[in-house]
């Protein structure tokens, strides 16, 4: 629950608000370029209510105040956030715009940082606002840096080269491409405010973020293949320069807006999902002439070259090992009692660590036992650590950093004897994981016609799960990376009807939850890939799963299986076996060889 100093902090802010003349103001985990996770600097909604996903909304009123999240974080927001000062609201049921819209009177004035937010929200709000007679209003300085005493500083990392023979292509020749679409578009620049398409385009990563290797910087790159970079000068080294060359010309961050209002007359691309509203307030007050268009990194740096691939698939085997010899660890240590959900994730990551080149993790592991495995994006802390008991479900959902390559994978393993239920459950995930992993389908598919595949067993007993199927991955990039998904396609979620294309990395990741008992995850990642079939008159693509660690034989029910399935499970134990054996001791390596050892049906149907 929360502390009584969010209460002291809201009071502060609605203080601070007073002053300004404003009658409130909305609070997202965001930063000033559409982040996913952000740095420490930008955690404001974190710092005023105390809640820690990676997702939401806050909104305050002189008296009476909002969190809003999805059913991710159901659980997590009331276990965070005080509920004497805060209404919790699930989205997309109900939305910042309707709360306020039922809350607000006439001639109040709503404050937000145009800094944080998108175009399309700023203007659909203030719509609903106007409505009600009441006015949204761009604050010049954010309310929350003023009260918030102990605000860290963003990142002063310096920023590094990512070598071309990784990258694969050099940063000259992306930009070409960039230049060659911005002639056929006929347009003069486009605005890069995405760090990882930044990253990407420019050959460099950065520590600014956790889990992800960006450096704080906005780009302008022009139809001469010349770019302009805005970074804080602190944080470009010789090298870097060196690395750039004459055709980047590299700026103080705070030129930024500056430079925004310099391109009066321009035809500027500016993508509205990844630019927030200051940018286009900034063009359109320039006088510029705004083409709404995708960021043109997004497409190429999801469609990985054969230098990425490389990189990955050897990220993949080292982590693999690390996995196996983690999973080998709690199948001795677990059932002896006395671990929990921290001192798991903590040995984890120090096998992790041992491979000497891991350069962070990709994203907070997710060690959850028991009732917490049934939320899917559970992160625990001292205040949620579960012990890890016998008779329970343990799921992980974890990944590394590796200059060559971004790693993720979920593995649910029993403590003791798992029940029929947990069995009869794990084996239909683990079905609609092999039946994705097997699609074969032709050019030009989407996500969206993929998911149900995933389903289709846990759909016939009336059950489902309630996030994606897959996300893209990047190359020592986000560990979410779009376009691409692979999901159910109501709701418009972002990338469900992006075609799928050879090269892109996704998650491969069905799962079943029993709210207040266990969760499963089955999560590998695979690259899209061409397929040669016999006779085909299409040209079809698949799957190569590239992720390769143990998947539990005592959860799984082998008579469930077709043959196809029981195939496919001993071919990719087999390559498991294979693949991780070479970086093992030989005590681990004995163990490997059991937790690889082909299905045996016949034993697992009695045992169920």
């Amino acid at each position: 629950m929360s502390t009584p100093d969010h209460a002291d902090r809201l009071a502060r802010l609605r203080a601070e608000l007073a002053r300004r003349g404003l009658d409130g103001f909305v609070v997202p985990i965001s930063d000033e370029h559409m982040s996913e996770y952000v740095g420490a600097y930008a955690q404001r909604m974190a710092w005023l209510t105390g809640f820690g996903g990676s997702a939401g909304t806050a909104a305050v009123l002189p008296a009476k105040a909002a969190v809003f999240v999805d059913g991710r974080y159901t659980v997590q927001v009331r276990d965070q956030v005080d509920g004497s000062l805060y209404d919790y609201v699930g989205v997309p049921q109900s939305s910042v715009a309707e709360w306020l819209g039922a809350n607000v009177s006439a001639g109040q004035k709503i404050g937000y940082d145009p800094w944080l937010h998108g175009i399309d929200w700023a203007r659909g709000l203030a719509a609903a606002l106007t409505a009600k007679g009441a006015s949204l209003i761009a604050v010049d300085s954010n309310p929350i840096d003023a009260v918030w005493d102990d605000q860290p500083a963003p990142s002063a990392a310096p920023i590094a080269v990512y070598d071309t023979e990784q990258a694969g292509q050099s940063a000259a020749d992306k930009r070409g491409v960039i230049a060659d679409w911005l002639k056929t578009q006929g347009l003069d620049t486009t605005v890069m405010t995405a760090l990882d398409s930044i990253a990407w385009t420019f050959n460099i990563r950065g520590e600014d973020v956790s889990h992800t290797p960006v450096g704080l910087a906005f780009a302008l790159l022009h139809d001469d293949a010349t770019a302009d970079l805005f970074v804080a000068p602190e944080k470009i080294t010789d090298a870097v320069r060196a690395h750039l060359g004459n055709s980047v010309r590299i700026h103080d961050r705070t030129a930024f807006e500056p430079a925004l209002a310099a391109l009066a007359g321009k035809r500027v691309a500016v993508d509205p999902d990844r630019a927030v509203a200051a940018i286009f307030t900034a063009l359109e007050g320039a006088g510029a002439k705004i083409a709404r268009h995708r960021d043109p990194a997004v497409l190429p740096k999801a469609i990985k070259n054969s230098a990425e691939l490389a990189g990955t698939r050897a990220a993949h085997v080292r982590d693999g090992v690390a996995v196996a010899r983690f999973l080998k660890w709690m199948e001795e240590v677990a059932p002896q009692g006395g671990l929990d959900e921290l001192g798991a994730a903590a040995k984890l990551r120090a096998f992790r660590d041992e491979s000497g080149v891991l350069k962070d993790l990709s994203f907070d592991t997710i060690s959850a036992a028991g009732p917490n495995g049934a939320l899917p994006h559970y992160k625990v802390d001292e205040t949620t650590n579960r012990a890890i008991e016998s008779g329970t479900l343990y799921l992980v959902d974890s990944g590394g950093q590796y200059a060559d390559g971004t790693t993720d994978i979920t593995r649910t393993i029993a403590i003791g004897e798992p029940s029929a239920e947990m069995r009869r459950r794990f084996t239909q995930v683990l079905k609609g994981h092999i039946a994705l992993a097997t699609a074969r389908f032709p050019k030009g598919t989407r996500g969206s016609q993929l998911d149900i595949l995933a389903r289709q067993y846990l759909w016939a007993d009336g059950v489902d799960y309630a996030h994606g199927t897959g996300h893209g991955v990047g190359a020592y990039l986000a560990v979410h990376e779009g376009p691409q998904r692979i999901a159910k396609p109501a709701g418009g979620q972002a990338g469900t009807e992006e075609p799928l294309h050879a090269g892109m990395i996704l998650s491969n990741e069905p799962g079943y939850y029993k709210a207040g008992h266990f969760g499963i995850r089955i999560e590998n990642l695979v690259v899209v890939e061409p397929v040669r079939i016999e006779g085909a008159e299409e040209d079809m693509l698949g799957f190569e799963t590239i992720t390769f660690a143990p998947i539990a034989r005592n959860l799984i029910v082998g008579a469930m299986l077709s043959p196809a399935e029981a195939d496919w499970l001993d071919a990719y134990h087999a390559e498991v076996l294979e693949k991780l054996s070479p970086g093992m001791v030989a005590a681990d390596r004995e163990w490997l060889a059991g937790a690889c050892a082909p299905i045996d049906r016949g034993v697992a149907a009695l045992a169920a």
